[in-house]
């Protein structure tokens, strides 16, 4: 992680010294004098100047006083002292960066100039502007051959495939249409390969991503994907996706059958467990799914299908190791449930599984999040914990327990939690006074116990097919459960000691209606629910039972027949299945990253526009804390991948260092614009109160921005 750091930050200061390097090369070739060259920040540790050699420190008050006592200044001509250059080249202290300091051009200072021939303000104004523009000319050059680079050797990434459709999602509803234009019915799929969006090459999934959050708001984006070998179109409205605030389509990435082998030890011991959980004792991470009920499988997206087709029965597997080793076992598939998105006040809405409304009882389904420095663990949580109480709400849903949860945020709140003994038992345990986090969180991922329970909590009176738009509908379940925290333990006669067990009784209840079509034409079900209320706060086989009849609308059957069996391997266990983005030899490559950096310029712009917009939220950017700390990130996935975040770091550099503010190169741009058209420089006063007002808007971002970087760090 250091070394990772380090890597970073020395390519950060390449790409700040690339860019100096622009406006001294165009400087000297202007004939304007350039007084120092550094690298880094702050005092010199070790200088050079051509007539005195190298020395400790800077020489620049000793060669100021040589020029004293030749009868010069620095505002004199440079002859004052022949055989020495006027430029010293600087090591500084810091070296996170660089500077040019030329006669006559500061930028926090538009006061400080100089009448010497070879002074910044006595080049030709067209020679000023290439000056000013060579250092964000130099980041694009810098970032086409670091982009040149990475196509030449190959990026390894995850593959532009989609794995996963998320249901009523963007993506669920899109519009298909083949190649002779005819719709082929909604909705992608996963399998489907994007190859192009908006016109726009998609080369691997993180292209699918970052278009959909860059695409206009309300707007369709046009999609090129093929299916089958079968060459497509698709057009699909991003939505805001309720976790990241960005526009989404409702796509994740395809998976391969190889599992996931973490380098840290809690991660490790997190996939084990999970393996544990699912009787995979003998698994390792690491270890490949080879074959799957008698059948080689190449993807999880062939693994899944064959889930499918089981019907819910066992599914017999075969993992393999890199030894040759080989592990067997058998997997029960997951019942689908429902997912639909609960009101949560202001803040949006909570995505939940639910069957016609039954809702399970929010749980911890991680108490220590990867990455998360203020975990529910360390507050006495456990992983499987449902949460009995937390400040006013008992037995709450995950919508009802985010909002008792964030009313306490920056303050603590009193929660009760039920504990899962190894004799399926359950017993209470107090956590008093949890400190909340000021954005309203503990520190653990929701979840349910419906595995192994059916506690459910009030059943919400709306509940919307997706995270935006109003169509919400009332659930068949509102009114029908007695009190928060009861249990179904039978539909009609057939005992339900878990969530699957309810949802195939109610099927097998309501078989009949939908197999004889009479859901199809309005005909309801009515089935009997036996709930049983808890004793004293605690689910026990004691507690008094009450039986509800509840009549199931047409629509609720037809859903309830419509549900599938999903994997009980979450995608999450296994690698990504990757691409390697290559060009077909130097030129292509070259080619490759001119159209990359193309992209990437624009892009940058077009992040701007969709702030303006609202669609992209100031609190995605990042500043210098959280650059450094994706850098990291990027760099831990190999040298090739730390080149291409260089890459978009020198590009994004450009194009904020011409963004027309009076402190960075476009303001000044603006500024000569401004001398060439009036034929004198913009007066000083004005200069000196634009130059003041850029440094305090940069300043309040930079202040802004990393906030936000160590809040997210630390998890806040």
């Amino acid at each position: 992680m250091v070394l990772d750091f380090l890597l970073v930050a020395l390519g950060f200061c390449l790409i700040v010294v690339v860019h100096e390097l622009g406006h001294f090369l165009a400087a000297k070739w202007a004939g304007i004098r350039v007084l120092a060259f550094a690298v880094g920040f702050g005092p010199a540790v070790a200088s050079y100047r051509k007539g005195v050699g190298f020395r400790l420190g800077s020489g620049e008050a000793d060669y100021a006083a040589s020029l004293r006592s030749a009868g010069g200044s620095l505002h004199s001509p440079p002859t004052i002292l022949p055989g020495i250059s006027p430029t010293e080249y600087r090591l500084n202290a810091l070296p996170l960066g660089g500077y040019v300091k030329m006669l006559g051009q500061v930028d926090a200072d538009p006061g400080q100039v100089s009448d010497a021939p070879d002074s910044y303000q006595n080049a030709p104004i067209w020679k000023r502007m290439i000056v000013i523009s060579a250092g964000v000319v130099a980041n694009v050059i810098l970032a086409a051959c670091l982009f040149g680079i990475v196509f030449l050797v190959g990026l390894n990434s995850p593959a532009p495939t989609i794995g996963y459709v998320e249901p009523g999602s963007p993506a669920a509803s899109a519009r298909i249409i083949d190649a002779t234009g005819h719709d082929v019915g909604p909705g992608l799929r996963a399998g489907d390969r994007v190859t192009r969006m908006d016109g726009w090459p998609v080369r691997h999934f993180q292209d699918i991503a970052f278009a959909s959050a860059l695409a206009s708001p309300r707007a369709p984006v046009d999609i090129s994907f093929v299916r089958d070998g079968v060459a497509m179109r698709a057009e699909a409205t991003p939505r805001m996706g309720t976790r990241s605030r960005m526009l989404e389509l409702g796509v994740a990435p395809t998976f391969s059958t190889r599992l996931v082998d973490p380098k840290a030890s809690r991660a490790s011991e997190t996939v084990r467990t999970v393996l544990r959980e699912r009787g995979l004792n003998a698994v390792e991470p690491g270890m490949t799914l080879t074959r799957a009920n008698g059948r080689d499988v190449r993807t999880l997206h062939e693994f899944e299908a064959l889930v499918q087709a089981s019907n819910g029965g066992a599914i017999e597997v075969e993992f393999r190791g890199d030894d040759g080793s080989t592990v067997r076992a058998s997997l029960t598939p997951r019942p689908e449930m429902e997912v639909g998105y609960i009101p949560d006040g202001e803040d949006g809405v909570v995505g939940v599984e639910h069957l016609l409304g039954l809702t399970p009882v929010l749980a911890v389904a991680d108490a220590a999040p990867e990455g998360t420095t203020h975990a529910a663990a360390d507050k006495g949580f456990q992983d499987g914990d449902v949460i009995a109480r937390v400040g006013e709400a008992e037995y709450p849903t995950p919508a009802e327990g985010r909002r008792a949860i964030r009313a306490r945020a920056g303050r603590t709140v009193d929660v009760i939690v039920l504990r899962r003994s190894d004799d399926g038992t359950w017993r209470e345990v107090s956590l008093p006074d949890v400190p909340v986090s000021r954005d309203g969180g503990i520190g653990f991922i929701m979840g349910d116990r419906g595995d192994v329970s059916t506690l459910v909590g009030r059943a919400p009176e709306e509940i919307r097919r997706s995270p935006t738009g109003a169509d919400g509908y009332t659930p068949p379940a509102a009114g029908i459960v007695p009190a928060p925290g009861v249990s179904v333990v039978a539909i009609n006669d057939t005992p339900t000691p878990n969530f699957t067990a309810v949802r195939e009784a109610l099927r097998e209840a309501t078989r009949g209606t939908f197999e004889r079509g009479e859901a199809s034409t309005g005909e309801s079900a009515t089935v009997r629910v036996t709930f049983r209320h808890p004793v004293n706060g605690v689910p026990g086989a004691d507690g008094r039972t009450e039986v509800v009849e509840w009549t199931l609308p047409a629509d609720a059957v037809r859903t309830l027949h419509t549900l599938r069996w999903s994997s009980p391997l979450p995608p999450g266990l296994f690698e990504q299945e990757m691409v390697v983005v290559r060009g077909d030899g130097p030129v292509d490559a070259v080619g490759i990253g001119l159209h990359e950096t193309h992209r990437v310029m624009l892009s940058t712009y077009l992040t701007f526009v969709r702030i303006a917009q609202g669609s992209v939220k100031v609190e995605h950017l990042k500043g210098p804390v959280g650059i450094a700390h994706l850098g990291t990130l990027v760099a831990g996935r190999g040298f090739v991948w730390l080149l291409f975040f260089l890459a978009l770091i020198s590009i994004n550099l450009a194009v904020i260092n011409f963004l027309p503010l009076p402190i960075v190169d476009g303001g000044q741009f603006l500024f000569l614009l401004y001398e060439q058209v009036r034929g004198r420089p913009a007066p000083i006063g004005l200069q000196n109160a634009l130059t003041i007002a850029g440094l305090a808007l940069i300043a309040s971002v930079f202040l802004f921005v990393t906030f936000n970087d160590v809040r997210n760090l630390l998890g806040m």
